[in-house]
Parts: C-alpha cells; sequence; structure tokens
C-alpha cells in the first residue's frame, strides 16, 4: 500500500523558538499530517520552496523568490505583524492565503489594558512604590484623584482583534462606549452597542482612552498635540497596540504638566533606553512591551496553525487565523518586536 501524499510545509519561525509556539501534542499533529522542514539556511530554504504547501514564518518572499513557490498555497505568519517583505499583490493574484497571528494575542492584550486603565484609575502602582519607600497615605489622603471605571466615558481608538477583545470585558463596568475606527461603517459598531464618534469627539468626551489602533501612514501619530490637548485633564490613556501611534513628546509633555495620567506597554524605541524620561515621570505606569506575549497567546499560535494548514490541506478555507485583507496589508508599517 502506497504511503499517502504528504504536503511539504516550511516552517520557519522566528523569532519564536519552535517549543515556544508549539506543544508536543501540536508539534506532533503537525508532523503526522505534513512533511515538514526546518531549512538553516537561505539556500536550503529555496531549494524546498518550489514543493512547498504552506510557509509558517514571515521570510523574505519578494515577487522573484514567490515566483518560484510554484505549489505554496498558503502564508502562515506567526510574529504578529504583516511587514513589507512580501510581494502580497502576488500571492493575491495566484489565491495563496495570508494569515496572521493576530488574534492569538488580544486576549492577553485586552486583559492587560483593562489591568492598566484600573492601575490608572486608582494609582495601586504608584501607591505600591510610595508604600515600599515609606510614603505611604492612608484612606482618602491617597485617593483623591481616583475615579470609577463604572459608568465612565470610555474612548476606543480602533476596533480591531484588541478592541473586539476588549469590549466584553468593560461590559461589566456599563460605561459609555465611544469608538473611532475609520475602517468600519458606523453600523459595524452601532450593532455591537458601541457609540461611533469622530477622533476629536472620543477624545474630547472621554474619561479613558485605549489606543488600540495599528499603524500605518495615515495613523502615525494620529494622536499629536493637537488630538491629546482634546482629553479632559484628569484622562486616562492606556497605549498597548503601536507606539507610533501617538506622538511621544507631546504626551510625555502633558503628563509632566500633570494633565494627563498614562499607561504605556510599547515604545517608539525598544528597548528604552536608559536616560528616557518617561522612567522618572510621575503619573505614568510603565510596561515593555509585555501585555500580548504570555505563554498562553504563544502556544494557541501553534494550535491555530495546524487547525488551519489541516482545513486549508482539505481544501476548505482556513478558520482560526486572521486573513490579511487584500486593500490593508500593505499599508501596515509595523517593526518586528524585540
Amino acid at each position: 500500500m502506497s504511503t499517502p501524499h504528504k504536503p511539504l510545509v516550511i516552517l520557519r519561525p522566528d523569532p519564536h523558538p519552535t517549543e515556544r509556539i508549539f506543544r508536543p501534542g501540536t508539534l506532533s499533529r503537525l508532523h503526522d499530517r505534513f512533511t515538514v522542514v526546518e531549512p538553516d539556511s537561505e539556500d536550503a530554504f529555496d531549494r524546498v520552496l518550489p514543493q512547498a504547501f504552506a510557509v509558517v514564518g514571515q521570510p523574505d518572499l519578494p515577487a522573484e523568490r514567490l515566483a518560484r513557490a510554484g505549489e505554496l498555497r498558503a502564508l502562515l505568519n506567526i510574529e504578529g505583524n504583516f511587514f513589507p517583505n512580501v510581494d502580497y499583490d502576488g500571492c493575491f493574484r495566484r489565491g495563496i492565503h495570508v494569515l496572521g497571528c493576530g488574534p492569538a494575542y488580544a486576549q492577553a492584550v485586552a486583559e492587560y489594558a483593562l489591568g492598566l486603565a484600573l492601575d490608572l484609575a486608582r494609582g495601586i502602582s504608584r501607591e505600591d512604590r510610595a508604600f515600599r519607600a515609606g510614603r505611604e497615605r492612608y484612606v482618602s489622603d491617597g485617593t483623591a484623584d481616583s475615579v470609577l471605571l463604572r459608568g465612565a466615558d470610555i474612548g476606543l481608538i480602533g476596533f480591531g482583534n484588541l478592541g473586539r477583545s476588549l469590549h466584553p470585558l468593560l461590559a461589566p463596568f456599563r460605561p459609555t462606549l465611544r469608538v473611532y475606527d475609520p475602517w468600519l461603517p458606523p453600523a459595524v459598531l452601532r450593532d455591537q452597542g458601541l457609540v461611533p464618534a469622530t477622533l476629536d469627539e472620543t477624545l474630547a468626551r472621554s474619561t479613558f482612552v485605549f489606543v488600540l489602533a495599528t499603524v500605518t501612514d495615515d495613523s502615525r501619530h494620529l494622536l499629536g498635540a493637537r488630538e491629546l490637548a482634546l482629553l479632559p485633564d484628569g484622562a486616562r490613556l492606556v497605549l498597548v497596540s503601536r507606539a507610533p501611534v501617538v506622538d511621544f513628546p507631546a504626551l510625555l509633555a502633558r503628563v509632566a504638566e500633570g494633565r494627563l495620567l498614562a499607561g504605556i506597554d510599547v515604545w517608539p524605541d525598544e528597548p528604552v533606553a536608559a536616560d528616557e524620561p518617561a522612567r522618572s515621570l510621575e503619573g505614568l505606569v510603565l510596561s515593555a512591551h509585555r501585555a500580548g506575549g504570555i505563554p498562553d497567546a504563544f502556544l494557541s499560535i501553534g494550535d491555530m496553525v495546524v487547525d488551519d494548514l489541516t482545513l486549508l490541506a482539505r481544501g476548505l478555507p482556513p478558520a482560526r487565523m486572521q486573513t490579511a485583507a487584500r486593500e490593508l496589508v500593505g499599508r501596515y508599517r509595523n517593526r518586528p518586536v524585540v
């Protein structure tokens, strides 16, 4: 009896080690169902590329290289960003599925964003530092600037994977949720019980603002000095998506003036310099790009990869990873995560 043909899958998981994203059982399923090749050089990659059914990773695939991948049916990005190192138009013309693992991180980032908002609402980490330094303030002495999340006016800048995951976490607080997302028609937001709003209205009427947008040429420095000045005094801003969406000098200046509190998980340059002024600035909760990269999120990537590869090999559409939109994938200006 002949052995059934197993489609060839190239596994290039950088920047992740294989064991970070594949549970042992998941990796076994991958090898059981596919011929898995992990090339150790660019030459080795090029030798197997013409026979590849799928590439798991984000290697450079310009037009000339992609043209040699005659059997390719799927490119599964497991870094979390669609970089401009792929001939995406060529992929779409040939019907190659371009998939991303963004949904794997969304829940972890959403929960962390909620944690940052609660910290900013109640000064949790600030008062922890004071207590450790012997400067604790009891009862009302340390709560003069505390506010409730319940019933608050909350603005979401962007309503993609992160916004959709954060929305149900905020629901128990019964806030008024305004959303600015120019990629979505207002009816989509209203169907979710949200209030569509302009950017200016979202900022001016929100006590809490979650910055959840990706970075494109249009959204770079979307929140500049003018926009940040629209926020009410004492507003709380949570930044967990992409640093270039915010003008950082303008943000830090407003915090230094005592008019804004902010929780920041993403930075223009990472690692952050030792002399970065934000390190000593009161009014900030600092985080080293750690909202999404937790073990549960990483391991879900491998599960998603194997599930969708299995569907594709059966001639069915993927169901778990994010399908790149032809109209949007070329607009992203994200950088690799350290």
